[in-house]
């Protein structure tokens, strides 16, 4: 009796219109207070183990590093290598703004940050070049999704809250998926490409793809600083998240200076002479190269007693000026290493103007307009965020008390369900609660629910979680509640039918992803097994 009553008052009040988090919560107090056996102070416990859950932490810091790369200028920089790499192809901008989606995913996580961070650029030069606005914005809007899949991904690690399930398994497990849909996305493109006869940008050769590479590379090292470090042991997701915030701040405000008090201040002048040029870019390329070097070295190497920090400094020292000699001389009209002392002095006035005005302007970074912007726009996501996810916390808490999840187990397995018909069960159920619900609220309810079935059934939990990830892919693109679908309608100005419309032929693409992933299971368990071993559940 108790279950029925609870669904009929989350049901009627979503109905209503009030908000899902709204919705859960109050359902669930309800039936706590005037029909469960469970005391009402079980809500206030629920409510503090919720504030307490170590691996929900990483869920504000990935949002504000998201928040950071998506105002300074990152997906500007992501775009032009992409479209370096396959921007020649036919319908080749098109295909260039799904890799620069994925990218974009592997930094921020979100698949709304995703749609506006490059769709807002995306889309203008797609329509600069001959694309219909409808083909540009139903491909972001797709594409846009991968936010969620390609790790970090924050719905994974709200899956992970709600099941127990490791979240470094989780980030592994999606990468693979992640760079399958994007593939199948570009093939769909190139496809209708040849049969619309879309244009193909000039070929600019591999200096444009290095330079493109060069401006993006700050940015995109984030991507090894997390999974390098969560895999090599270094850190734990959470403890990544803490530090890609840090460092997605430093590169927005002092190093592509997007954003901030030194917002558009080159690090070269134009009346810098020629040798100081060469000279700074010299160094810098040997700063950046040993930078890398001794990150990349602590995680593959942490484990390695014969392996010490002063070993790996020097060898990282000789192979920066190393680099730096070769940049030299390569830049060098005359080809002389002689010179190389000559470039570098000669740089010395630029590096002391850079480096003094980071220093006036280290402690107005932390308090300009534009931080606290990013800041308040990051805590108003976070807050939404949580509260939906707290509210759902309490939801799973009464059908766990209710023991609704084992009574379904028992229904499935005495009506003779295999692991077959449960994923493409589970499937209905999600696509349809997607529709409705926003992804990190529907898996917080679903989960709890759907994982000991999964289990009794011999479903992979890392397997079942990524089928979850991308039902929740397709939940954005599917009206009425497709949060994608709203966002690309405001940064396009088309009504959310023509949004729905421009959508559709590459929503088609996904359902042919969604049975791939859900029927191929090394496709999700093959990465994360081969590098951290099997999840072990306890039933």
């Amino acid at each position: 009796m108790e279950p029925l009553i609870l669904f009929i008052l989350v049901l009627t009040l979503l109905f209503l219109g009030v908000p899902v988090a709204v919705s859960l919560g109050l359902s669930s107090l309800i039936v706590i207070a005037f029909f469960s056996s469970d005391s009402v102070s079980s809500v206030a416990l629920q409510l503090f183990t919720a504030s307490q859950n170590y691996t929900l932490l990483a869920i504000p810091f990935f949002i504000l590093a998201s928040a950071f790369m998506s105002t300074g200028g990152v997906a500007r920089r992501i775009i032009r290598f992409a479209i370096a790499s396959v921007g020649h192809f036919r319908g080749g901008l098109a295909m260039a703004s799904v890799l620069a989606c994925m990218m974009f995913a592997a930094l921020s996580g979100s698949s709304p940050a995703t749609v506006v961070a490059i769709g807002t650029i995306a889309i203008a030069g797609m329509r600069q070049v001959g694309y219909t606005k409808d083909f540009a914005a139903g491909i972001v809007a797709n594409a846009g999704t991968l936010g969620i899949l390609i790790p970090p991904s924050i719905v994974m690690v709200v899956y992970s809250a709600a099941t127990d399930v490791s979240v470094g398994r989780m980030f592994l497990a999606g990468v693979v998926p992640g760079l399958v849909a994007g593939l199948m996305l570009m093939i769909a493109i190139y496809i209708m490409a040849r049969v619309k006869n879309l244009p193909a940008e000039k070929w600019k050769g591999i200096h444009e793809i290095v330079e493109g590479g060069k401006q993006a590379g700050w940015g995109l090292f984030l991507i090894i600083i997390i999974l390098g470090g969560i895999y090599g042991g270094v850190f734990t997701p959470t403890e990544a998240a803490a530090v890609a915030a840090v460092y997605a701040f430093a590169v927005a405000l002092f190093v592509y200076r997007d954003m901030g008090p030194m917002k558009g201040v080159p690090w070269v002048r134009d009346d810098d002479h020629k040798r100081a040029r060469t000279g700074f870019s010299a160094t810098v390329y040997a700063v950046a190269f040993f930078f890398v070097w001794m990150i990349l070295t602590f995680f593959l190497t942490a484990d390695w007693e014969w392996v010490s920090l002063r070993g790996r400094t020097l060898v990282g020292l000789v192979l920066s000026l190393c680099v730096m000699v070769a940049y030299t001389v390569w830049r060098d009209e005359e080809s002389n290493p002689r010179n190389i002392p000559t470039f570098i002095a000669a740089s010395l006035p630029v590096w002391r103007r850079n480096l003094a005005l980071m220093g006036r302007n280290f402690f107005r970074a932390f308090f300009n307009d534009d931080t606290h912007k990013v800041m308040v726009d990051a805590s108003r996501t976070t807050v939404m965020l949580m509260f939906i996810i707290v509210n759902a916390l309490l939801f799973a808490h009464v059908l766990t008390a209710e023991r609704i999840p084992q009574a379904i187990t028992s229904v499935m397995v005495d009506a003779g369900f295999t692991w077959f018909t449960f994923l493409i069960a589970i499937n209905l159920l999600l696509l349809l609660g997607g529709q409705f619900m926003e992804p990190s609220g529907l898996l917080l309810i679903v989960a709890p629910v759907v994982f000991p079935i999964a289990m009794e059934l011999g479903v992979d939990p890392v397997h079942l979680g990524i089928i979850m990830v991308v039902n929740m892919e397709i939940g954005m693109i599917t009206p009425p509640i497709g949060l994608n679908l709203f966002v690309t309608s405001g940064i396009t100005g088309m009504s959310l039918i023509q949004v729905v419309r421009a959508a559709l032929p590459f929503v088609a693409v996904l359902f042919l992803f969604l049975i791939l992933v859900t029927y191929t299971p090394g496709l999700s368990t093959w990465l994360p097994y081969s590098l951290m071993g099997p999840e072990i559940v306890s039933r």
